[in-house]
C-alpha cells in the first residue's frame, strides 16, 4: 500500500512501447528472467482493459531496464523456456505498481516460475477509483487476479509450457503483499466482514492507526462484503486453481475467523517486525491463530518494515506510512529480498504439485 508521487513512473509507458521493437540478446547459458507485458480484456461496459507484467525464464541475456522507480534486470521478450514449474500471481497493494516486486518476481521466474504481477484497475498510482465502493473493493481485488489466471490459461502460448499437477490440472500459487496480501487469501477461501474493519477501528485506532485512517478512504461499512451474509451482489470468490499462498504483511483485520479456519491450501505469511502501516498484531497473528492448516506458517522479519517485501524505488515515494524508500535504522532491504526471494522459490516448489 502507498500513494507514490506520480512523475517517476511517466516513463513506463514508453519503455513498454519500446519493448516490442526490442532486439533479442545473444543466447546465454544461465537462465535468466524475460519479460512481456500481458493485456487482459475489459469485463462490461463500463469496464477498464487490465494489465500484467509477466517474467518468465529465458536463455536470452537480460539487462538493466529503466522503468520509473523500479529498473527491471530482464530480457525484454526473451524467448520463453519450453516448460515451467507452474504460474504465480503477484498481487500489489494499494495505490501501488504491477513492477514493484522485481527481485522477488525475477528470482521465480529465473527459477523456472511464469510470473504474472497483476496490475490492479481502480487500485494503482494513476487511478484509485475502486477505492470510492468498499464492497466491491475487496470483492473485484480477487477477481481482477482470477482474470488474469483465465486469460494466461486459455492462450496456448502460455498454458501449454505452465506444468500440471497429478490431478492434471495447471500448477498456480498467488503472492501478495499489503491488500495485495488480502486478496491471495481472499483467493484461498478468505471472506472479508466490513464491520469487522470498522468495529476494529472504533476500539483500537490508536494502535493501528495507519490503516484505520486508510478505511475512511475506503468508506468502511457496516455491511459484510461476502454476498452469502446479507444478498449483496459483491461476492467474495476463493479461486480453486490456486494451491498455496504467500501473504506478505497482509491487511488480516476484517477477515472472518471461520472462512481463515476453513482454507486448506498452504499459506505462509510474513511480516515485518516494526510494520506499523499494518500492525502485525492486528493483521498476520490474526490470520495465523485462525488458520486450521497444518501448512500454515508465520514468521516475522526482525527489524523490518511493511515495506521490506517490494524493491526500493530509486527515488523518494511518499505513503501514509512514511517513505516507500525507507527503513529501519540498521536493516538492509536488498540483502533480505536477496534471501526471501530463495525462500518464495524454495515454498512454492514445495507446495505447488
Amino acid at each position: 500500500m502507498f500513494a507514490p508521487s506520480l512523475s517517476g513512473f511517466r516513463a513506463l509507458p514508453f519503455v513498454l512501447a519500446l519493448a516490442g521493437l526490442a532486439l533479442l540478446q545473444p543466447a546465454a547459458q544461465a537462465t535468466e528472467a524475460g519479460f512481456r507485458a500481458l493485456t487482459v480484456a475489459a469485463t462490461g461496459t463500463d469496464g477498464k482493459p487490465a494489465h500484467a507484467a509477466l517474467y518468465y525464464p529465458t536463455a536470452d541475456a537480460a539487462r538493466v531496464i529503466p522503468m520509473g522507480p523500479f529498473p527491471q534486470n530482464v530480457a525484454i521478450n526473451g524467448t520463453p523456456a519450453p516448460q515451467f514449474k507452474g504460474l504465480i500471481v503477484i498481487s500489489h497493494g494499494t495505490v501501488s505498481t504491477q513492477i514493484g516486486f522485481a527481485t522477488l518476481a525475477q528470482a521465480l521466474a529465473r527459477n523456472g516460475y511464469l510470473v504474472a504481477s497483476v496490475e490492479h484497475v481502480g487500485d494503482t498510482w494513476q487511478d484509485q477509483s475502486l477505492r470510492a465502493t468498499p464492497a466491491r473493493y475487496f470483492a473485484e481485488r480477487p477477481r481482477q487476479v482470477s482474470r488474469v489466471i483465465d486469460t494466461l490459461l486459455a492462450d496456448p502460448q502460455w498454458r501449454t509450457r505452465i506444468a500440471n499437477g497429478a490431478d492434471g490440472q495447471p500448477l498456480v500459487g498467488a503472492m501478495g503483499h499489503s491488500a495485495g496480501g488480502y486478496t491471495v487469501l481472499a483467493l484461498a477461501g478468505g471472506k472479508p466482514v466490513l464491520s469487522q474493519l470498522r468495529k476494529h477501528c472504533e476500539t483500537e485506532a490508536a494502535q493501528d492507526p495507519v490503516i484505520c485512517n486508510l478505511s475512511h478512504a475506503l468508506g468502511s461499512g457496516t455491511a459484510p462484503a461476502d454476498a452469502a451474509a446479507d444478498g449483496q451482489e459483491e461476492p467474495v470468490q476463493a479461486d480453486k486453481r490456486v494451491r498455496a499462498v504467500m501473504a506478505l504483511a497482509p491487511l488480516g483485520v476484517l477477515f472472518s475467523a471461520s472462512s481463515l479456519a476453513a482454507i486448506t491450501v498452504p499459506v505462509a505469511i510474513h511480516t515485518g517486525e516494526k510494520d506499523t502501516f499494518l500492525v502485525p498484531r492486528f493483521h498476520a497473528q490474526w490470520v495465523k491463530q485462525n488458520l486450521r492448516g497444518a501448512n500454515a506458517t508465520l514468521q516475522t522479519v526482525p527489524n523490518a518494515g511493511h515495506y521490506a517485501f517490494m524493491n526500493t524505488p530509486t527515488m523518494d515515494l511518499p505513503s501514509p506510512d512514511g517513505s516507500v524508500a525507507g527503513n529501519p535504522q540498521g536493516f538492509d532491504r536488498a540483502a533480505f529480498l536477496d534471501r526471501f526471494a530463495q525462500e518464495s522459490v524454495a515454498f512454492f516448489d514445495k507446495n505447488l504439485r
